[in-house]
């Protein structure tokens, strides 16, 4: 093969990079040093072979389909695989390569990529740690805040109900002086304080229910509760199937509706509450909107927003906050649609 067939031929032996030249049939014709250094085979070994028998068996069938795209003129760029090397290593290698027809041959130039894939590979692997930690915590946080919503509202609530019915009971005698009256009535106003407190707490830890019932099912009711809690018409609006969406997702989804619903609820002076939830793009969007009163941006980390960063960010959402005085606030979360297979 001289050089007046390949005049590319020349730059074999000052690239770093891995040059070959493959037939159609898929057998070496040509390569540079490279190739021998990074592979570990002599230049005999290489050409007694397919090159298909270096490739990592699990790499084989999608390497097999590209190519196949390829000697159909379409180029190859920067697709990666892996390689055998002779002493058993793992090489990834990223390639550029182009059918010649004339010629009936591939020229393939490749880069050396595992050093960084390898990096790749520990980021992935200690975000999965990670993912794995943060939802075992997460399960932890749930059973926890159905155990505490369960004793504020069937303990605690029952138990200021009976106090004040026993009051009512003590200032509907006629016998008791006025003063006694008056502060009675106001320990019956306390105790009403109490028990519509301990049901804003029970509703803002209430359980998720989203394995029993669904992610819509539960936000419906979440937003109906809200009205019957604040007196603020609250509508909801979805065009979204959740059909093997994970759990982790729908959980963070929902939390993040209750902490905005949460804000509305005790520093909007909204009279109105829109949530809308969509899938656009295989993005799922979640917005909760408001007319109240809306806050400064210097103001934001005093309503639990940072609750909401962090909750987005667990499952690689966008979280985005608009708010203008006096024109409301919008809340929306915007995730990658993730479903199980």
């Amino acid at each position: 093969m001289s050089k007046e067939d390949y005049p590319m031929l020349d730059l074999f032996e000052r690239t770093l990079d891995l040059v070959c030249i493959v037939n159609k049939a898929g057998w070496f014709k040509k390569i540079n040093p490279a190739v021998i250094k990074t592979l570990g085979y002599s230049e005999e070994e290489l050409f007694a072979r397919p090159v298909s028998e270096l490739i990592h068996p699990h790499d084989r069938e999608i390497t097999a389909n590209r190519r196949a795209q390829l000697l159909n003129n379409t180029p190859l760029l920067n697709f990666q695989n892996r390689y055998i090397a002779r002493d058993g290593a793992i090489v990834w290698l990223e390639w550029t390569s182009v059918y010649i027809p004339e010629k009936e041959v591939v020229f393939a130039i490749a880069k050396n990529i595992t050093k960084r894939k390898q990096v790749e590979i520990e980021i992935e692997e200690n975000y999965k740690k990670y993912k794995h930690l943060a939802s075992h915590f997460k399960q932890h946080v749930e059973i926890d805040r159905q155990n505490l919503a369960t004793e504020l509202h069937e303990e605690l609530a029952q138990i200021a109900t009976v106090i004040k019915m026993d009051i009512e009971l003590v200032t509907s005698q006629k016998q008791v002086d006025e003063f006694f009256q008056q502060r009675m009535r106001h320990a019956m106003d306390t105790c009403e304080l109490l028990i519509n407190k301990i049901r804003r707490l029970s509703y803002s830890i209430s359980p998720s229910r989203i394995e029993e019932l669904g992610l819509e099912t539960v936000l419906r009711s979440l937003c109906n509760e809200f009205s019957e809690q604040t007196g603020i018409p609250c509508n909801y609006k979805s065009s979204f199937n959740e059909d093997g969406l994970e759990y982790e997702i729908k959980l963070d989804l929902l939390r993040i509706c209750q902490e905005a619903l949460l804000n509305v609820m005790h520093h909007a002076q909204a009279t109105r509450v829109d949530i809308n939830l969509e899938e656009k793009k295989n993005k799922i969007e979640l917005s909760i909107i408001d007319n109240g009163k809306g806050f400064q941006h210097e103001s934001t980390q005093r309503f639990g927003l940072r609750n909401m960063h962090g909750r987005a960010a667990s499952i690689n959402g966008r979280l985005q906050i608009k708010s203008k005085q006096k024109q409301g606030t919008s809340v929306t979360v915007s995730v990658d649609a993730t479903r199980k297979v």
